[in-house]
């Protein structure tokens, strides 16, 4: 059982029993102050223990010491002349107050468990093959370059590419998805996935503490320390609220009673006020649930593969009015696909198939899609004589054929000029030429491809009132245009280099409404400037750059840019819960203490208005989760 629970059980028992005792046993009141101060002292030591720290490290206005200056003045204030004890009270917001710091305790917990079920992502071993032999070794001890064993079921130890096997992956604790992945060789494979069918064989490319788990771990592990308006407003308000209450209870307890004729007795009346007005006054609520909301809230977002660096961050998220995204690998996927194939003089599979054999050692992306198109490259045919023509392209001979595939440069060198492709109208992209034997044989057309949800996305931001999206790319205009075209996106620029971009966001930046925000979304090297600079960066987490990782303050583990509309709805509601703490906090304290302060509110209505108002606040809180 939870040591505090414990606590308070064993707490309120004996608070019973005490009350019973003073009814019934005929003690003298020093007496019965000793019988209280059992269950007192054992559901209070520790608050008593911060607050004395607190005294001794010179930063004593905290909510412990208010509760002990409070509860102490309650066992004592039955000794002054005419005054009732009131011991049962003070022994009842202690045993409050930790109820009150159960909940809070409760509720980090299962805050937490977001946190604790990303450490699960995080191996404890990897089978490493060494010197022949198959050794299971912590994942730290395992260099770049090794290669490791992963059998089904067992998670990724680190970031690696696949040199043997084929398999599914489970990457729902990174990304939030349900859908597997499928991979196979030469495929790149991140650490913290786990292999769900077939045995993998994996060449190790990052180490432990730069692998993808780890990465994200240590994101969220340090999202706290970014602490957002609202949260550093509470602890500065703190601070400074706590000795104006401790001041204004002081006066209440000396000042009035010298209107009174006899000073003693009043004296007795405005000092319990004057401890329920510090009960009350006690800012739990606040310092406690605001924190915890967006600690909730960054919680809740990781499960949906949204990495937010901090409560600062969803401030920002929450009032954007621009969003400006790269296209390459942000809106397109960034690798290049075979659109349309317009042969001449033969079929359109020959066209695919001799251009692949082609291309066949290239590294090019445009080489990897044409294979990626024509992937059965174990036939009869046979390739000799492969030679790469700087900025042109390659020749090859085949069944003794030559072949050439290039662009028009190749094709000028060969005397042919293509004429004009209608069907190509409407398509934007690189077009591949092919000649056999100096005749023109036809041409492919090879295209990034837009993201499933890249039109989704815009649409799902000016539904949430973000103004501006715009696109950014150092891509031909044409491409450009045809992707602001299907995305929807109401400004493109096209041809930029990096430092192109950091102008545009600057402009950007400056024609933004006041108390709004800019956003930028992208996943390169080049890209880590621009993140850095916007007022959120937001990084393509799963295929994105380390760099552009590093500088986002916002991290999509799935690189759906569709997923940023999620995380400003999640921004958004986890401000509102603070802000309804904070309203509701304030609002019943002030209520209450002015009650306290002309005496219609005793100590029952101190407790709720303290730890009965930071239990609300909490529950509320976990909404964010």
């Amino acid at each position: 059982m939870n040591k505090k629970l414990l606590r308070i059980i064993l707490a309120a028992i004996l608070l019973v029993g005490a009350w019973l005792v003073e009814r019934y046993a005929g003690l003298a009141t020093w007496q019965v102050l000793l019988v209280y101060l059992v269950p007192y002292l054992l559901i209070g030591y520790d608050v008593l223990g911060e607050a004395v720290e607190g005294i001794m490290e010179g930063d004593p206005f905290d909510e412990d010491f208010l509760m002990a200056l409070a509860t102490i003045g309650a066992l004592l204030i039955g000794f002054l002349p005419g005054a009732e004890t009131q011991f049962p009270e003070a022994v009842f917001v202690m045993l409050f107050f930790q109820v009150g710091e159960l909940f809070e305790d409760y509720a980090e917990d299962k805050a937490r468990d977001s946190i604790s079920e990303l450490m699960d992502i995080r191996p404890d071993v990897a089978y490493v093959e060494r010197n022949g032999e198959v050794k299971e070794v912590n994942p730290e001890e395992v260099s770049v370059g090794e290669t490791v064993i992963i059998k089904p079921g067992e998670k990724i130890p680190l970031d690696g590419t696949v040199l043997e096997g084929a398999s599914s992956l489970n990457t729902v604790a990174l990304t939030g998805e349900s859908m597997p992945r499928d991979v196979a060789k030469g495929d790149d494979v991140i650490s913290g996935c786990v292999n769900q069918s077939g045995a993998l064989k994996v060449k190790v490319t990052k180490a432990f503490n730069d692998s993808t788990a780890s990465k994200i771990i240590q994101l969220v592990e340090n999202a706290s320390e970014n602490k957002s308006k609202s949260e550093s407003l509470i602890r500065r308000f703190a601070r400074v609220y706590t000795p104006i209450v401790v001041i204004a209870a002081l006066a209440l307890a000396i000042i009035p009673p010298f209107f009174y004729d006899n000073y003693a007795t009043a004296f007795s009346t405005w000092l319990y006020r004057a401890l329920t007005f510090l009960v009350v006054s006690c800012p739990c609520a606040l310092v406690i649930s605001i924190p915890l909301t967006f600690f909730a809230g960054i919680g809740g977002a990781s499960h949906k593969g949204i990495l937010i660096k901090g409560g600062n961050h969803m401030d920002a998220l929450a009032k954007l009015s621009t969003v400006v995204f790269d296209k390459t690998g942000t809106l397109t996927h960034g690798s290049f696909e075979v659109e349309a194939v317009h042969p001449e003089t033969i079929d359109e599979k020959e066209l695919l198939h001799l251009a692949a054999h082609v291309e066949r050692f290239s590294t090019h992306p445009i080489a990897v899609a044409l294979r990626n198109a024509y992937p059965n490259e174990a036939d009869s045919c046979v390739v000799t004589d492969t030679k790469e023509i700087a900025g042109q392209g390659i020749t090859a001979v085949i069944n003794g054929k030559t072949v050439s595939v290039g662009n028009d440069k190749m094709m000028a060198t060969l005397g042919i000029k293509p004429h004009a492709c209608k069907l190509c109208a409407h398509h934007t992209g690189t077009t591949v030429h092919v000649a056999i034997d100096g005749q023109y044989a036809g041409h492919i057309l090879i295209a990034d491809q837009l993201k499933d949800d890249a039109r989704k996305a815009i649409e799902q931001l000016k539904r949430l009132g973000v103004q501006r999206t715009v696109m950014l790319t150092g891509d031909r205009d044409e491409a450009a245009r045809q992707v602001a075209e299907q995305t929807g996106v109401t400004e493109y620029h096209a041809e930029l280099l990096p430092a192109d971009k950091v102008s545009h966001v600057e402009r950007l930046l400056k024609d933004k409404q006041t108390g709004t925000s800019l956003a930028f979304v992208g996943d390169g090297i080049n890209d880590a400037p621009v993140l850095a600079r916007a007022d959120v960066g937001i990084a393509m987490g799963a295929l994105g750059s380390d760099a552009a990782i590093e500088a986002a303050d916002v991290v999509l583990m799935d690189d759906k840019p569709s997923k940023i509309a999620l995380a400003i709805r999640l921004s958004r509601r986890t401000i509102f819960i603070a802000k309804e703490n904070a309203w509701f906090a304030i609002g019943i304290k002030v209520a209450v203490l002015l009650l306290a302060t002309v005496g219609f509110a005793n100590m029952g209505w101190a407790v709720f208005a303290d730890v009965g108002v930071m239990v609300l606040a909490v529950l509320n809180a976990m909404r964010a989760r």
